[in-house]
């Protein structure tokens, strides 16, 4: 049987013990996972996204920050090196193997850039409570372009993404904008109590990128002074992921999406399209 290059690489990059540290912990480290021009389109990506935010982008540290984080939602469409890499990539076939899925699909891209200094912390949170979909077969990528140290690389409660689904706040003043306040439990206090909890990170190099299911929770801290921390996160849909329309906005918001796609459909639809396998 011949093995192709692509399978080969991804047989490199995800051995079966990391798929199972994946289903095990929600999360894994991947090494080399993006080759140096695809870290390079990355870079110019990132710098031109900054240069030019989409009217989703927000600012995420407060004024009186030294540093600056900034965030961007969703463009893919308008960034031909997002594109690139997302459609071109071997990630789409990396979060096949992980997920267990036949079949993944973009769900949408995160720009994430702190600036060097910036001290806003990014606090302990599940993302799919933020978000318009149901299942477990999903996984985001964590992709710096520059180098991250331990200290303030993405950390992760290992196993969390086992449940329970958590109460999602606002982060600059922890408001319940999403389910109704009571309606799902409250995280716990996890840095006041870190030795009660198999917390997990790595510091991270350009090309390599950090795995994990969209429950699993994580924080990180912020950056020190003449490093940036510029990182493009991409999320994808397996299998038995479906559409769950909020009453409320979910973060990204995907207006109008209600009316083109029913409650539990597939999210077969032109915004999220099919990655994996990839067009004959």
């Amino acid at each position: 049987m011949n093995i192709s290059p692509a399978n080969a690489f991804v047989d490199a990059v995800v051995s079966p013990e990391l798929a199972h540290a994946f289903e095990r912990d929600g999360v894994v480290c991947l090494r080399g996972v993006l080759k140096p021009h695809e870290v390079q389109r990355l870079r110019e990506g990132l710098d031109a996204n900054l240069t030019a935010p989409s009217p989703r982008a927000k600012v995420a540290s407060r004024p009186d920050d030294p540093g600056l984080f900034i965030e961007d939602f969703c463009n893919w469409q308008e960034n031909a090196a997002y594109r690139e890499v997302i459609t071109t990539s071997a990630l789409a076939a990396v979060a096949a193997r992980l997920t267990g899925s036949a079949t993944v699909r973009l769900y949408h891209d995160h720009m994430l850039t702190k600036e060097a200094g910036t001290v806003q912390r990014t606090p302990w949170h599940q993302d799919q409570p933020y978000y318009n979909v149901e299942g477990s077969q999903n996984v985001s990528f964590w992709i710096p372009v520059d180098p991250v140290s331990r200290p303030a690389t993405l950390e992760f409660v290992a196993g969390s993404h086992k449940g329970p689904w958590l109460m999602p706040r606002s982060f600059m003043t922890h408001e319940a904008k999403w389910f109704p306040e009571g309606s799902l439990a409250d995280l716990p206090d996890i840095e006041a109590n870190r030795s009660a909890h198999d917390i997990v990170g790595w510091a991270v190099e350009p090309g390599d990128a950090i795995a994990f299911n969209m429950l699993t929770l994580h924080a990180s801290a912020g950056v020190e002074p003449g490093r940036r921390r510029r990182v493009f996160s991409v999320r994808m849909l397996g299998d038995d992921m479906r559409h769950a329309p909020r009453p409320w906005k979910t973060s990204p918001a995907f207006p109008g999406l209600e009316a083109e796609l029913p409650a539990g459909a597939p999210m077969d639809h032109p915004l999220f399209p099919l990655l994996w396998p990839p067009a004959l």
